[in-house]
């Protein structure tokens, strides 16, 4: 018993210095689906998050395209643009990041996508949490690092994003790739995929960089 009250003090004293301390940079997605807000956890996870204002600030994400979606499990990005053919333009990437695995990737999360069997590797590439996929992504290759929650309007978009019909391109390298306005007759019919069938995010702004914009939240460690 007192094995388990000790647990239990150091897990309560952790969750609440956590939550005391969480400080927060929003950025705004501007995507073709509409915009939504995230809340990065600057504390928490200090070095994805300056890696990622990184690629904000240089523009990386400007008219880059939602290349993955597998519903019920994660929508992914930052990655590819396209310049009005295919194969999508791959994001030029900085060097990689250290892993900061602090946070559950539960439902409405961001987290860093990465290399297989690499825990070290995330550069550019993200992607969201549609469920609770902490039984599977919190221990995965040493865990994928959680940076920020989306906003519940962000969570309404990226719901309507995921019921998108998807479809396989490049010859396998997009295999999951949600397109608008785009049925399986038009590909059978061989119809020539646009900017106005993919979904895009147009850009990714700083609007708010207070450091107190995350004391609502309440990540799970």
């Amino acid at each position: 018993m007192k094995t388990c009250r000790l647990v239990c003090s150091v897990l309560c004293f952790t969750l609440v210095s956590l939550s005391a301390s969480l400080q927060a940079t929003i950025v705004e997605f501007r995507t073709s689906m509409g915009d939504f807000e995230v809340n990065l956890f600057d504390e928490i996870t200090p070095e994805t998050v300056e890696n990622f204002l990184a690629y904000v600030e240089q523009e990386s994400y400007h008219q880059s395209v939602i290349h993955r979606s597998i519903p019920d499990f994660i929508i992914q990005g930052g990655g590819f643009t396209y310049d009005g053919d295919f194969p999508l333009t791959v994001i030029e990437a900085n060097a990689s990041i250290n892993n900061e695995p602090e946070l559950s990737n539960r439902r409405g999360t961001i987290a860093m996508a990465k290399l297989a069997n690499n825990p070290n590797s995330a550069t550019n590439q993200w992607f969201f949490n549609l469920d609770n996929n902490s039984a599977n992504l919190d221990a995965q290759n040493g865990g994928f690092t959680v940076f920020g929650q989306v906003s519940e309007q962000g969570l309404e978009i990226l719901d309507a994003i995921a019921a998108l019909p998807r479809y396989n391109l490049d010859n396998g390298v997009l295999s999951d790739i949600p397109l608008r306005n785009y049925t399986a007759a038009d590909a059978n019919a061989g119809v020539e995929i646009t900017a106005d069938h993919l979904v895009f995010f147009e850009s990714v702004v700083v609007v708010d960089d207070r450091p107190d914009t995350a004391s609502g939240l309440n990540p799970i460690a």
